[in-house]
C-alpha cells in the first residue's frame, strides 16, 4: 500500500548516506575581518543553549542513521525521505527495540532536522505535502494531551522546605534551589545553569544579581530575565535562601550551585547537573507528604523540575500577562497549560452569557 499519493515519484536505492558537514567558505576573508568573524561565530554559538544543540545533535544522529539502514542518503534534504522517516518513528520501525515515538518527539525531530539542515546551508520545507500529510496523520492518529506535571503550590513548597536541614550546607543549598526556582519560574536547567556573575564560565546559562529589592536573573538566549523579589518571610524568602547559601558555601565566583561532598561538610567546584533538581522535587515532596492520597510511585511519577514553573504559574495571584513573562513563554496559550488549579474555570462563559 503506497504511502504517498500515486503522482509521488518513486525513491531509487541509496547506498550511503552523504558526508554533511559543511563546506569551506567559497572565499577567504580578508586579515582584518577574522576577529569580527570570529565574534560571528560565537554569537551563533549562543543563538542555542547546550541543552538544544546536544538533543538536536542526537536527533540528527538518529536520523543519519535510520536512512544508512535503509539505504538512503540524508543529504540533500528529501521532504519524501523525512516523510518516510516520520512515519517510521511513530510505527517504532526507526528503533531497534521497535518502541514507538510519542507525537512530541517526533515533532521535536522534525525540528532538529529544520535547523540541522539550515545550518548546512540546504533548507528543509516542512511545509512540502510529504512532510506536512504524514505529521497531520501521526498527529491525528497517535496525539494525546501532554502528561503534566503536577504543581508545587505554596503551602505544599512550605511543608517541603520543612523537610530540608538548615543546620547543614546541602539543607541550605536544597532551599535555595526550590525558592529561586519556584520564584523565579525556571526551568531545572536554567537553576543548575546560573553563575554567581556574567562571564564567569564557559558552560553557564545565566547569571544573578543580587539586589536590595530581590534578585535579577539574567538568563542566556532568547528566555531573557525574571525578577525575583524578597518574601514577606525570612524562612521562605528566595533571595535571603540564596544569600544564607553563598555565605555558608563561601561562593563569590562561578557556578552557583555546586555539589557538596565529604558528608556535607565540603561543597566542590563542579555545577550539579539538572537531574538533581527533579530529584530533589521528588525527594522532598515524598518526605512532606504532598498529595497523601497518592501511592509513593505515583508521587515519583508526577512530580519533578516543571513542578515549580507550574506551582507559581497556579499561585501568583496576578494578572496573567505577568505570570507569561515570568515564565518566558511568548503566548498566553502556552501559560495556561501551567496553571493547574487556580484558573481553572475562572472566566466562567456560562454565568457570563446569563445562565
Amino acid at each position: 500500500m503506497a504511502i504517498f499519493p500515486p503522482t509521488t515519484q518513486i525513491l531509487p536505492p541509496r547506498h550511503r548516506a552523504a558526508n554533511c558537514s559543511p563546506g569551506p567558505p567559497s572565499s577567504a576573508l580578508s586579515p582584518h575581518l577574522e576577529p569580527l568573524a570570529a565574534r560571528a561565530r560565537d554569537y551563533a554559538k549562543a543563538a542555542s543553549s547546550a541543552n538544544t544543540k546536544r538533543a538536536y545533535a542526537a536527533d540528527w544522529r538518529h536520523c543519519s542513521t535510520w536512512c544508512r539502514r535503509q539505504r538512503l542518503e540524508v543529504m540533500p534534504p528529501d521532504p519524501e525521505v523525512v516523510g518516510l522517516y516520520i512515519a517510521a518513528c511513530a510505527s517504532g520501525a526507526a528503533s531497534r527495540d521497535g518502541q514507538a515515538n510519542s507525537v512530541a518527539t517526533i515533532e521535536r525531530r522534525l525540528s532538529a532536522l529544520t535547523w540541522s539542515y539550515t545550518q548546512r546551508g540546504a533548507p528543509l520545507d516542512r511545509k512540502d505535502r510529504h512532510i506536512a500529510t504524514v505529521l497531520a496523520g501521526v498527529r491525528n492518529t497517535h496525539g494525546a494531551p501532554p502528561a503534566q506535571k503536577e504543581a508545587v503550590l505554596r503551602d505544599d513548597l512550605i511543608a517541603m522546605l520543612e523537610t530540608l536541614n538548615r543546620g547543614e550546607l546541602r539543607g541550605l543549598r536544597d532551599r535555595a534551589i526550590l525558592l529561586i526556582g519556584f520564584a523565579g519560574g525556571l526551568r531545572r536547567s536554567e537553576i543548575v545553569g546560573l553563575d554567581c556573575g556574567r562571564g564567569q564560565t564557559e558552560d553557564g546559562s545565566g547569571w544573578v544579581e543580587i539586589l536590595d529589592k530581590g534578585v535579577l536573573i539574567t538568563l542566556r538566549g532568547k528566555t531573557g530575565w525574571r525578577e525575583v523579589g524578597r518574601g514577606e518571610s525570612e524562612p521562605t524568602c528566595p533571595v535571603a535562601a540564596l544569600m544564607t547559601w553563598l555565605e555558608f558555601a563561601r561562593i563569590g565566583h562561578g557556578p552557583l550551585f555546586r555539589r557538596v561532598t565529604g558528608e556535607g561538610r565540603k561543597v566542590g567546584a563542579d555545577r550539579l547537573h539538572d537531574c538533581h533538581v527533579a530529584r530533589l522535587v521528588k525527594r522532598a515532596a515524598l518526605a512532606a507528604g504532598v498529595q497523601p492520597d497518592l501511592t509513593e510511585a505515583e508521587r515519583a511519577e508526577k512530580f519533578a523540575g516543571h513542578s515549580l514553573r507550574a506551582g507559581l504559574a497556579s499561585s501568583a495571584d496576578v494578572d496573567e500577562r505577568y505570570v507569561q513573562k515570568q515564565l518566558g513563554h511568548a503566548s498566553a496559550e502556552m501559560t495556561q497549560r501551567y496553571q493547574r488549579r487556580r484558573d481553572r474555570f475562572r472566566v466562567n462563559l456560562t454565568k457570563a452569557a446569563g445562565l
